[in-house]
């Protein structure tokens, strides 16, 4: 018995020891495996890398399990085609699932990259990865799906990423940060791929954030993307491919449910908001063109497919717009090249991928479907409008501007018979501007409309009138007002303008100004009470109207057999006028400094009146224009000094002879405008308004 026993012992204990041993082996091999599997498959990924993939790999640490399947690579970097630079870099981690190799099924259970770098780059159409694609895109449809059916991707997670973008033609440098990515995968036997994703502004402002869902065979999407403060500079690089110089700043903000088919850009349906803040476009980031605090899209439904666009809102807040002109070409112009020859050029080049040139075919798109469509919007509004024209060819400066400008239209519907909208302006330095107009929204060849400027100070136009008369006017005031009708295309518009108490200054003798006897003209044109007043017909149509001046040419005739007769009685009429005026005003002219004898001697006889008729009292009304008042100034303090240097002299040695030579002598004298030339470049200052600026401070 006691030797059975003893035999069964020895025999547990070599069981025992065997098992030890077997597990200790065991453990060691897979132990030895790891340690040497991971150096081994690092050896073999860095040899043979150019053979499978076509460029060169490192890898950092490397932990490789055959038995888990999982692998961590440590300082991944992938190279560039036949160069040192690097493509990707980051660390990765991958997970396979080893039992599912014996069933010929392929699965990456996990896929994790982290802080991991990315560096694409286009040259015209070809980008820096082309090869990688090429390299793995079988080239039969057929390999296509047996690999398809082997392969799934599986929990595909991206985390705090940067990818950097350079384009080398135009060109253009930007990249996005904190980049994080999750998926579910993509399975072979599954279509569809879910993306959730969002990245920060990587030189600027802003996050974007979303999910995105795509059908890989029918490349059908659902996409929703929430964007905050999202700075725009990145289009001012693209700007400089289609322009010679150029601001361009905004931020945008949207929130937005949209789905459609990414090879048809009209399959879109959208829902949401839009706003872009904060615009600035212009010559300099202190010079705009163009730009606004807000641009509002609002919208329920857009179905360019279903041709229906349903919008709560469509509102522009204090939207500013610079038209200059110059002694050559305008603002414009001088910005993308004449006849807009830098855009032409820049769009005729398809193998270069410009950003703005291909949001402005899309806009384009959508504006013509939109007219074809039904549409629907609440409301329309601009508010505090400021569109300026400035022109810089004239001998001065001619300005004019509508600020603050508001137009406003509720209920757009392309059901309504019509669509109305008002339009509400001052006009600077003085005036108003209202408009009401009413369109048929099925055929905008017929509309209506009303319209009034009044109070418009007929001085304003003395840059035009000096210059081509050499005559001002130092008093008057327009206004004109009428109501066109169009139908079909074709006009019946009447209109009246009144041109109140003109009155013709004295004759200014410049080099540069031509001559039109502008006080006989007014003697014929001018009608009993020192009024022009004409009605003016319009007909014809859209394309080619017609003013008809029948009015106006009986009018003078009127006046050259009806004056003649009355002409002593006008002119008594007119020495009284001008002796009550006298007597009751005193102008205080541009530049002037000191009362003159004859205003003193009127001072001192309202005083004397005040003295005698304590209840009487006198008004002082302003007439301001001090844009023009500094322009006179700068003109004068700019040749001034040319005129000191041509004739070397001292402000000491300036006399009274040749300040009145200064004053006479024209802005647009050869040798004046030589000597500015030589002081600036014509690139950077257009204006002599400009230069004269820069020189005098």
């Amino acid at each position: 018995m006691r030797k059975k026993i003893k035999a069964k012992l020895k025999s547990m204990h070599w069981v025992k020891r065997t098992l030890i041993i077997t597990s200790f082996v065991i453990v060691t091999f897979v132990a030895v495996v790891i340690i040497f599997f991971s150096p081994i498959a690092k050896y073999l990924i860095e040899k043979y890398d150019i053979k499978y993939l076509g460029r060169e790999v490192k890898t950092g640490i490397m932990y490789a399990n055959p038995f888990t399947g999982t692998v961590r690579m440590g300082n991944l970097r992938l190279y560039e085609l036949k160069s040192n630079k690097v493509f990707i870099s980051g660390r990765a981690t991958v997970n396979f699932n080893m039992t599912k190799l014996f069933s010929g099924e392929y699965i990456i259970e996990d896929l994790t990259f982290s802080n991991a770098k990315m560096y694409v780059v286009q040259t015209r159409k070809n980008f820096n990865f082309n090869d990688i694609i090429d390299k793995f895109t079988p080239k039969e449809k057929k390999l296509v799906k047996k690999a398809r059916t082997k392969l799934s991707i599986l929990n595909i997670n991206i985390e705090n990423a940067e990818i950097h973008y350079q384009e080398k033609v135009i060109p253009v440098d930007y990249y996005i940060k904190e980049v994080n990515l999750f998926s579910e995968g993509m399975h072979w036997d599954r279509d569809t791929m879910n993306i959730k994703f969002s990245f920060s502004n990587g030189p600027a402002s802003g996050k974007i954030k979303g999910n995105f869902k795509i059908n890989l065979n029918t490349k059908d999407y659902a996409l929703y993307v929430n964007i905050k403060k999202f700075d725009l500079r990145l289009l001012e690089q693209y700007l400089h491919d289609m322009a010679n110089y150029g601001h361009l700043a905004a931020n945008l903000d949207a929130d937005v449910h949209a789905s459609g088919n990414v090879k048809a850009l009209l399959s879109v349906k959208a829902k949401g908001l839009l706003a872009i803040n904060d615009f600035h476009f212009g010559k300099t980031p202190d010079q705009d063109f163009l730009s606004f605090d807000k641009l509002l899209l609002q919208f329920r439904e857009v179905n360019p497919q279903q041709y229906k666009y349903y919008l709560d809102s469509v509102i522009i807040d204090h939207p500013m717009f610079v038209y200059e002109t110059y002694d050559y070409l305008d603002n414009l112009q001088r910005m993308f090249g004449e006849g807009g020859s830098k855009i032409k050029e820049a769009h005729a080049d398809s193998t270069k991928y410009n950003l703005i040139i291909e949001i402005a075919k899309s806009v384009q798109q959508f504006a013509k479907n939109f007219l074809e469509s039904y549409y629907k919007i609440d409301r329309v509004a601009l508010y505090r409008g400021d569109l300026k024209f400035n022109d810089y060819s004239p001998r001065e400066k001619f300005a004019i501007s509508l600020n603050p400008l508001y137009l406003h239209a509720d209920s757009i519907n392309k059901n309504h018979e019509r669509i109305y909208f008002q339009l509400r302006s001052d006009v600077k330095p003085y005036g108003t501007l209202k408009v009401n107009m009413n369109v048929d929204p099925n055929d905008y060849q017929y509309f209506d409309a009303d319209y009034n400027l009044q109070k418009i100070p007929i001085p304003l136009v003395n840059p035009y009138l000096i210059t081509y008369t050499s005559f001002p006017l130092d008093r008057g005031s327009l206004e004109f007002n009428g109501n066109m009708s169009v139908q079909n295309g074709n006009i019946n518009s009447f209109n009246h303008l009144v041109i109140l108490d003109p009155r013709v200054g004295k004759r200014i003798r410049k080099k540069d100004t031509k001559w039109i006897p502008v006080p006989l003209i007014m003697a014929f044109v001018r009608e009993r009470g020192n009024v022009i007043d004409y009605h003016i017909p319009v007909t014809g149509d859209l394309k080619n109207p017609k003013i008809h001046f029948k009015d106006i040419i009986f009018d003078l005739l009127k006046n050259i057999f009806v004056k003649p007769p009355t002409t002593p009685y006008s002119f008594t009429v007119k020495n009284v006028e001008n002796e009550i005026e006298k007597s009751l005003t005193l102008k205080w002219e541009m530049r002037q400094t000191v009362l003159r004898r004859e205003q003193e001697k009127f001072v001192d006889k309202i005083a004397d009146f005040l003295k005698s008729n304590r209840d009487a009292s006198i008004t002082v009304q302003p007439v301001q224009y001090a844009e023009k008042e500094k322009e006179y100034t700068l003109f004068y303090e700019a040749k001034k000094k040319y005129f000191l240097i041509q004739n070397h002299k001292s402000a000491n040695q300036y006399s009274e002879d040749d300040s009145v030579f200064v004053e006479k002598m024209s802005v647009k004298d050869s040798g004046f405008v030589h000597y500015l030339k030589k002081q600036f470049n014509d690139n950077d200052y257009y204006t002599i308004q400009q230069k004269c600026l820069k020189l005098i401070g």
